[in-house]
């Protein structure tokens, strides 16, 4: 014959006893319905003593029944665990001649002698009825159970489960109550935190309808756009609120996020209500119900106090502290993307190198203070408001570079170098002794055979380098009394 194998029985016993937990009896008070079939139970069959029992791991707790004595039993005592083991009705006429139960102490102590009794099933969690139980009859006289009585014991077993399932369905509806009240509970505090996170991180959701094309908001979006609460525009209004030259990018992505079902995600300048000018990030994603978009759902972040920070930051990080002038780092970058946009579009550009004239002389003469304060001058000049456009950049200790892309300067690179000469002598003094500086300049045009930028600067520094060999002797430092 076949039997079970160890981890299936395991797997019973777990389940069993998983469906014996739902229906919280053990260590329970009697329970009045239980006394009631237990005293039906003794009077229909004859018996002085009728028990329901349940059935744990390792012991039986006595759930209705009048006996003396305690309430709970070891399992491997109880006669009632052989009918748990079988389930199947147990009938045995006298203990005293059952191999296993003869040496009982129920029998030779207790002098029990006769046992009938009948598993009680209820539903578990994997849908399987599960033995959890027994109601049984007890006699100390040796005895049959006739045809009437067996029936009747199987009758009153069915009322029983009949009972341990209502109470297992009240137990469980009890906890679900329980559990939606905690859910419940556990939602509103989220919801509490998640709005004071809004608040602090200046971060709100939102939804948008695809079908009715309608906007819901959290708190902290109509405090970000500084509207009143409730007073929420309609999509194309909300959209108005950024620069014009976004408006369509906006539209475009929201489209494509429902027809392609794609999140996007998009960082760019904002006007409150009030007019102030904001840094805000949308992310968003299609929310699917049955294969079909029904609205996009996302965040909406204030960003302007980050973007601040990384624009001061990444000025910091580009910026050349003692003259104001970008650093070679950010002039490498700007030169590159400049000798892009000429090969795409054959726009104009030109690469000055600035080497100043005198500036050792004032560094040994007048000192490093009055050194750096020609440095500082020289920035000044370079970021006159008649260079606007033009990206000026200090790239070493004395060297200066321009980056110009203007079609007018272009055109006329003499009188483009003539101004920028006049404009890089300075005068600075130290203990009454004033000392001139002025700078040298070299002006390379790109064309398609700059293939790098090592080579339009070496073209440049080759015309710097050739300007300074032809002003030799012409433009010493001054010195003045």
């Amino acid at each position: 014959m076949h039997q079970p194998a160890l981890t299936d029985r395991l797997d019973d016993e777990a389940a069993r006893l998983a469906a014996l937990r739902v229906l919280a009896l053990m260590d329970a008070e009697p329970q009045q319905e239980f006394t009631a079939l237990t005293a039906l139970a003794s009077r229909l069959i004859g018996c002085p003593t009728a028990l329901i029992n349940m059935v744990d791991r390792d012991r039986v707790w006595i759930t209705a029944g009048d006996v003396p004595g305690p309430r709970e039993l070891r399992r491997d005592v109880a006669f009632c665990d052989r009918t748990i083991r079988t389930d199947a009705t147990v009938v045995i006429d006298d203990l005293t001649l059952d191999a296993e139960y003869a040496a009982n102490p129920l029998v030779t102590e207790g002098g029990m002698r006769f046992y009938a009794g009948a598993p009680l099933h209820v539903e578990g969690d994997d849908g399987l009825r599960h033995a959890v139980g027994t109601i049984c009859v007890i006699d100390q006289t040796p005895r049959t159970l006739d045809a009437a009585g067996r029936e009747a014991l199987l009758h009153l077993a069915t009322l029983a489960e009949t009972l341990l399932a209502s109470r297992s369905a009240a137990v469980r509806a009890v906890a679900i109550a329980t559990r939606t009240e905690e859910l419940r509970a556990e939602v509103a505090r989220r919801d509490s935190i998640f709005r004071q996170t809004e608040r602090i991180a200046m971060i709100g959701s939102w939804r948008l309808s695809v079908l009715e094309h309608t906007l819901t908001w959290s708190d902290n979006v109509f405090r970000i756009y500084g509207l009143p609460h409730g007073e929420q525009p309609p999509l194309d209004r909300a959209i108005d609120f950024y620069p014009a030259a976004m408006r369509p990018r906006i539209s475009r992505m929201l489209d494509e996020s429902i027809r392609r079902r794609q999140p996007f995600d998009f960082e760019s300048d904002f006007h409150a209500a009030d007019g102030s000018l904001r840094r805000v990030r949308s992310i968003g994603e299609p929310e699917i119900v049955d294969g079909r978009v029904v609205a996009l759902v996302g965040v909406f972040m204030d960003m302007t106090e980050r973007y601040a920070l990384e624009q001061q930051l990444r000025r910091s990080a580009d910026t050349d502290v003692l003259t104001g002038l970008a650093n070679r780092a950010a002039f490498d970058r700007t030169l590159e993307a400049a000798m892009a946009r000429a090969r795409q579009d054959g726009g104009p550009l030109l690469l000055a190198l600035v080497d100043l004239d005198g500036f050792k002389a004032i560094n040994d003469t007048l000192g490093h203070d009055a050194g750096d304060e020609v440095l500082r001058l020289t920035g000044a000049a370079l970021a006159e408001p008649w260079l606007n456009g033009v990206f000026a950049a200090r790239i070493g200790g004395d060297e200066f570079a321009l980056v110009i892309e203007d079609a007018a300067f272009a055109a006329d690179v003499e009188g483009l170098r003539a101004r920028i000469e006049a404009a890089l002598r300075v005068t600075v003094e130290s203990g009454g002794i004033a000392m001139a500086s002025g700078g040298s300049i070299g002006i390379a045009s790109f064309d398609a055979g700059c293939g790098s930028l090592r080579e339009f600067a070496r073209r440049a520094d080759t015309m710097l380098y050739a300007t300074k060999r032809s002003r030799i002797g012409r433009h010493p430092a001054r010195r003045a009394a």
